[in-house]
């Protein structure tokens, strides 16, 4: 997949382009039935597949107290665009200058850089200052800027439209198994290993320590059950999230210890896949009580695991 992070003309490019509008935070099953039916479009028409979207979130420039955790970040939004076959993704930075373009200028926008064949969104997408472009206005106007266009019905569960908001809620609450039904994946952090206290070594259960951005969504403290995917390579392993209340002075993290394996991967990416939680964060009494508990949950991982 072609990555491109400012607004470039790629008429000559790519031949008929047939892009997807949205943010696709945590590319949930929602975003998916949008982009595969691009891509499916593309394929049809032996054109280009394109994603169309912002490397951060209109609201961290119009209204950063109503911006709503991200589910994922960019790295993760790239990797799984790239799974659901898209050719060429577009993110660029939303400016405050960007925010002024009317939703005709967004039109003129997307007919001069892109030229594409055809757009396709979900009911709820909207463009333009204010969010004044809406779905009407694409399927009114977009033929008089050379595009069709082809609104994707929302997905439901329970009757309700998935969306980001209800992912959200569901993985603050530690609904993990219903989050993750939501997604069409296990809830995935996709990050780079950070330095820690390294007392994981001490203990027998060493750990590849990830941070917890504050604009990252997370599921409650607890151990989790995971899988590792690292260089392409699947690892079962156990996560924490926390603060390890049983030695002080650490801040909340996520660490995730991976079976059988021993290499050094500091400032490496590596993707955790929640697949379970195990039980929640406790403070032992001391080390010898805790690793017997970490043995346990080991044990307890291995039906996740298969």
């Amino acid at each position: 997949m072609d990555v491109y992070t400012k607004l470039t003309d790629l008429t000559s490019r790519y031949k008929g382009i047939v892009v997807a509008l949205g943010m696709f935070d945590g590319v949930h099953i929602g975003h998916q039935s949008i982009i595969r039916r691009a891509v499916s479009l593309a394929r049809e028409q032996g054109g280009t597949a394109m994603v169309f979207t912002f490397s951060n979130h209109p609201l961290a420039v119009l209204a950063p107290q109503a911006l709503p955790p991200q589910i994922g970040n960019n790295l993760l939004r790239q990797t799984r665009l790239a799974e659901l076959g898209v050719d060429v993704l577009m993110s660029i930075p939303f400016t405050r200058s960007f925010a002024g373009n009317s939703p005709e200028d967004f039109l003129q926008l997307l007919r001069q850089h892109m030229a594409p064949r055809c757009v396709v969104t979900g009911p709820n997408y909207t463009f333009g200052a204010k969010g004044k472009g809406n779905q009407r206005l694409l399927l009114r106007e977009g033929a008089s800027y050379g595009f069709a266009t082809e609104i994707c019905p929302a997905v439901l569960r329970d009757g309700r439209p998935v969306s980001s908001t209800r992912i959200r809620a569901l993985l603050d609450q530690g609904n993990l198994g219903e989050a993750n039904d939501f997604l069409g994946y296990a809830f995935t952090v996709m990050d780079r290993v950070i330095h820690g206290d390294q007392r994981g070594r001490t203990l027998g259960f060493p750990t590849a320590n990830l941070a917890i951005p504050d604009e990252r969504v997370m599921l409650p403290n607890g151990v989790y059950a995971v899988r590792v995917i690292y260089k392409g390579q699947s690892y079962d392993g156990l996560a924490n999230i926390g603060d390890n209340p049983t030695f002080a002075g650490c801040n909340r993290r996520l660490e995730v210890n991976i079976q059988g394996f021993h290499q050094d991967i500091y400032d490496q990416v590596i993707e955790v896949r929640f697949l379970a939680k195990l039980r929640d964060e406790v403070r032992f009494d001391g080390v010898d009580q805790l690793v017997r508990q970490m043995r346990k949950d080991k044990e307890n991982a291995v039906p996740y695991w298969k």
